[in-house]
């Protein structure tokens, strides 16, 4: 029986790939892995509880698996991959372009670049798969690039540096370096604000 992954962070974005994820499912007779990752440094109730009720409105198979995990989302979703036998892996996808995505990052692209299967995303502006065509819209399926996945303390390749500050990163600009940038920026907006405010 083959198996599908659909990892989810509960947003709506998500849970409309999860909709395709469970038709899949359900059409190829697989068994649907539903996977939520937690950030490593938050701690907070126990979301199984929400994959439980998240598999129900999809309409996972009953043999669906949830699991949840903490760590960097883009890891932990490839290592769950590779340790379970995935077929194929599904995520919703924000459909961020250019300097937003730059910046902002993104799981999904992390996912595509190092997963051992092909990845479907799933853009959140499509229709629910039932007010589709009565067969998914395969919107983007990519065989990852990079068959090798490294663990994430491991020196980066050339070219997977930080184009910032040059540390080793999977993005090309790292998780600090985002973030300064968004401070300066605010910090800027800030100072504009009040010079045309007072």
């Amino acid at each position: 029986m083959p198996d599908i992954l659909f990892a989810t962070d509960f947003s709506s974005i998500s849970e409309s790939a999860g909709h395709f994820a469970g038709q899949y499912a359900r059409r190829l007779g697989a068994r649907l892995h539903l996977l939520h990752v937690l950030p490593a440094r938050e701690p907070g109730p126990d979301p199984t509880h929400n994959l439980s009720e998240l598999a129900r409105r999809i309409g996972a198979p009953e043999d669906s698996v949830t699991e949840v995990v903490s760590g960097v989302a883009a890891d932990e979703i490839v290592g769950y991959a590779r340790r379970n036998g995935i077929v194929l892996i599904v995520v919703g996808t924000h459909g961020r372009t250019g300097f937003s995505r730059t910046l902002l990052g993104s799981v999904a692209e992390r996912v595509m670049r190092h997963a051992p299967c092909p990845v479907l995303t799933v853009p959140g502006h499509l229709p629910h798969p039932a007010e589709a065509a009565s067969s998914p819209t395969v919107v983007s399926i990519d065989r990852a690039a990079d068959s090798g996945f490294r663990d994430p303390h491991e020196m980066a390749a050339p070219g997977e540096r930080c184009v910032v500050c040059t540390v080793p990163s999977k993005d090309l600009i790292c998780e600090s370096c985002r973030a300064r940038i968004r401070g300066h920026v605010l910090d800027r907006k800030l100072q504009e604000i009040r010079a045309g405010g007072l």
